[in-house]
């Protein structure tokens, strides 16, 4: 087990960790960034938390990297996207089992769909706010909703249509007929969920006094759809838009310079992610104001943290990036914000060492004096809040099934993609029955075959179901394939941060090899990463 842990009792007696999805750590005014406005983040990196500057993904994209977290291992390494396993204990568990009160508040509906399903089945209890993305909430739409409280917007499949016309797969996207139920900004589900969350800590002061707690509050802001009514929509616009507004942006390489989108497009759907930022801020600022209210601040801890960025436009490799495609894990993605309120460290400080998401089950395991039961990467943050150290770890490792595997040492960032024809490949699951099957009708997840067997995950006893893919096989959703086989990127992050001048081919791409190695290693990952990567073992 590589989780490093404080003796019991050290830690806070209580906790919250706010999740806001898609959060991108260059534009947040506590990180320096200009363009769109954040007070309430910036002002409790200010007042309240350390802000750390070297936190990393770990596994892609959303519900790989919610397992991160709540289960403290890297999940991308054997597996695309899935539930929480028979062979691992989610840190929910660990808690109730040590009489910490859990609660889960959340707009996510990943969590609630196949193959994120029982992530929350572990809290004390859960509320789930209804109506966001794809969440299947709504079987029509109110007709009486025009202008009110935000003008029309285009279908959330109108790139697809544009790229392909009637070739272009149906996509339902139920957000279409849910936003015509919303009468005011409070109605939306960011809103709301930020509301219900400040209500449960107001409770929790109440009714939790004599037993210690942990809040999570999973909220999907500032994700997609970027649709905001006034006074958002607009506010960081250089230019009133006519039409139907573009709040679903594309996933795509190239998105001016491939001629996908127009100049006023892009800068519309950039504005639109600002908007979305700056009105979920805001009612962040609800959540500070309640634990001002119940002076909570002296024995709860407040984690602020995101799964990955999001690609506005941002120019890397020669192409402007949207969304989250088939890309290395560029610094505006993988390079994400981290923020933790710790009882008895003043706020304003920050903390220049190495992290990534593991980490953060590591630091709440140690908060609360519990030990995981299966094997985990993570290490506690606990000594670098201290002072009691200044480094926890050598390197971090990320990446997305079937893609590349990224290593960092804090300066240096490899990205070594597959060699060959991204094979030998093989997913590792004993739980494939609730896994994403059906992706919005786009591309379904292969069955295991007779090609299938029982293995064992390292440090576990549990059989497991592990198919291999072989060329011509239908790849999980994801996956890349062999798209990009030998393409590796290297950056010197301490003097290219913008990441304009690939290395790679270079000296020091072999003692990146090598880290890279000594890392998969240590993590037990299967023998087939090193092979189809071209790793020497």
């Amino acid at each position: 087990m590589l989780s490093t842990m404080s003796p019991v009792g050290t830690g806070p007696r209580n906790m919250v960790v706010v999740l806001l999805d898609s959060l991108n750590r260059h534009m947040l005014g506590c990180y320096g960034g200009t363009e769109f406005l954040t007070p309430n983040l910036d002002r409790f990196a200010a007042e309240r938390a350390t802000r750390f500057t070297r936190h990393v993904t770990g596994s892609l994209p959303c519900m790989p990297a919610r397992h991160d977290i709540l289960c403290g291992a890297l999940d991308f390494l054997w597996r695309p996207w899935g539930s929480i396993e028979l062979w691992e204990q989610p840190i929910t568990a660990d808690l109730r089992e040590h009489g910490v009160q859990t609660m889960l508040v959340t707009d996510h509906p990943h969590l609630f769909e196949t193959g994120g399903e029982n992530y929350h089945t572990d809290f004390g209890a859960w509320d789930y706010v209804r109506g966001h993305e794809g969440d299947p909430w709504r079987t029509w739409l109110d007709p009486s909703w025009i202008g009110v409280p935000a003008p029309p917007a285009a279908r959330g499949d109108w790139f697809l249509r544009r790229r392909l016309g009637d070739r272009a797969p149906h996509l339902d996207r139920a957000y279409d007929r849910t936003r015509t139920f919303f009468r005011s900004e409070a109605d939306y589900p960011g809103p709301r969920t930020m509301t219900a969350a400040s209500e449960w800590v107001a409770g929790a002061a109440v009714h939790h006094s004599e037993q210690p707690w942990l809040l999570f509050i999973d909220e999907f802001d500032p994700h997609e759809p970027f649709d905001t009514p006034e006074p958002w929509q607009g506010r960081y616009e250089d230019e009133p838009w006519e039409g139907e507004r573009l709040i679903w942006p594309p996933y795509v390489v190239g998105g001016v310079s491939g001629g996908n989108l127009s100049e006023a497009e892009a800068r519309h759907i950039r504005a639109n992610y600002g908007a979305k930022l700056s009105m979920i801020d805001h009612w962040f600022g609800r959540l500070l104001d309640e634990l001002d209210r119940h002076q909570l601040w002296h024995d709860t801890a407040v984690i602020v943290c995101t799964d990955h960025g999001h690609y506005l436009g941002d120019e890397r490799g020669g192409a402007d990036l949207w969304g989250k495609p088939l890309v290395p894990q560029f610094e505006p993605l993988g390079h994400t914000p981290l923020l933790i309120h710790w009882p008895g460290v003043a706020g304003g400080g920050t903390c220049d060492a190495l992290t990534t998401a593991v980490d953060l089950h590591a630091t709440i395991a140690d908060a609360f004096g519990v030990q995981p039961q299966h094997r985990t990467h993570g290490r506690s943050l606990v000594p670098l809040l201290s002072g009691a150290a200044t480094s926890v770890r050598e390197w971090a490792v990320g990446g997305v099934f079937g893609n590349w595997v990224q290593v960092t040492d804090g300066r240096m960032k490899y990205a070594r993609a597959p060699e060959g024809d991204n094979f030998p490949l093989s997913m590792w699951s004993n739980r494939w029955s609730t896994m994403p099957v059906h992706v919005k009708g786009v591309r379904e997840l292969p069955r295991p075959d007779e090609r299938a067997w029982l293995d064992r995950m390292p440090g576990s006893s549990v059989p497991v179901i592990r198919q291999p893919f072989q060329p011509g096989d239908a790849l999980p959703f994801w996956v890349g394939g062999g798209a990009h086989v030998g393409q590796h990127h290297l950056y010197d992050l301490s003097i290219d941060p913008h990441e304009t001048e690939n290395r790679s081919g270079e000296l020091v791409e072999r003692q990146m090899v090598d880290l890279l190695r000594t890392a998969l290693v240590e993590l037990d990952a299967p023998a087939e990463q090193l092979e189809r990567l071209g790793v020497p073992s």
